[in-house]
């Protein structure tokens, strides 16, 4: 069920909370990075229990290092999950987190997936390209893989933003944008995601401290027992 008064972050805010994070509070990148990568596989597992080989498209900034993790963690979950880089990868936290995908053989494809061979092929495509910082326009490397996601029969998730959106506006094209089924909040929701419309909206990453969350006036909802997501909705 959907909190009433569950608070939508705005870009700066968002930025801010996650400095704030790995600043004052203690938090490291790769900790947090953890943590939000175990929520979402935590959070498909929960929507996606049937889903078998699931496509996971890794962008080169912090939304990409969650979806490597969340790869890893689904990988551990029974799941088959391919990973799909367009951009080669530059920092050495990244290059290690799909290091740690190929020591589990999880594959990572060096062509562009081509829309029919993700139509037949895979059972959901996890949208770990763009985060919060997202600017458009959508770069070259980045235009056939987005084109075929957004073309896709096959049921997306993105991870904390839908790639290609403003984080605070939402959809920038009337026509040509992502639809995901599934939208994994991590932290807070962004004030994007009051114009999500899919299925299933989970809140990922049980890692706020109390003094951060009334600082921003969260209202998070209560976590169950050891479960590290939430659904929304």
């Amino acid at each position: 069920m959907t909190s009433p008064t569950i608070r939508y972050l705005g870009q700066k805010d968002a930025i801010q909370l996650d400095e704030e994070l790995m600043g004052e509070c203690g938090y490291k990148l790769e900790q947090l990075m953890e943590l939000a990568g175990l929520s979402c596989a935590s959070s498909i597992l929960e929507a996606f229990p049937q889903a078998k080989k699931i496509l996971i498209v890794v962008g080169p900034g912090n939304n990409g290092g969650d979806g490597l993790v969340c790869a890893r963690h689904l990988k551990l979950f029974g799941y088959e999950p391919e990973i799909f880089i367009p951009k080669a990868l530059q920092k050495d936290l990244y290059l290690a987190l799909a290091n740690q995908c190929s020591t589990f053989e999880i594959p990572i494809l060096s062509l562009t997936p081509q829309l029919e061979e993700i139509n037949q092929n895979y059972h959901l495509i996890v949208d770990a390209l763009f985060g919060f910082s997202f600017k458009p326009p959508v770069r070259p490397e980045f235009s056939a893989i987005m084109t075929n996601m957004i073309n896709s029969t096959t049921p997306c998730c993105s991870i904390d933003i839908p790639s290609g959106w403003d984080v605070e506006k939402g959809p920038t094209e009337l026509s040509q944008y992502l639809k995901p089924k599934m939208l994994i909040s991590l932290t807070a929701p962004k004030l994007c995601a009051k114009f999500f419309n899919g299925e299933f909206h989970y809140l990922g990453g049980r890692f706020v401290p109390p003094k951060i969350e009334k600082k921003y006036d969260l209202n998070l909802p209560q976590y169950l027992h050891t479960t590290c997501c939430y659904r929304l909705s």
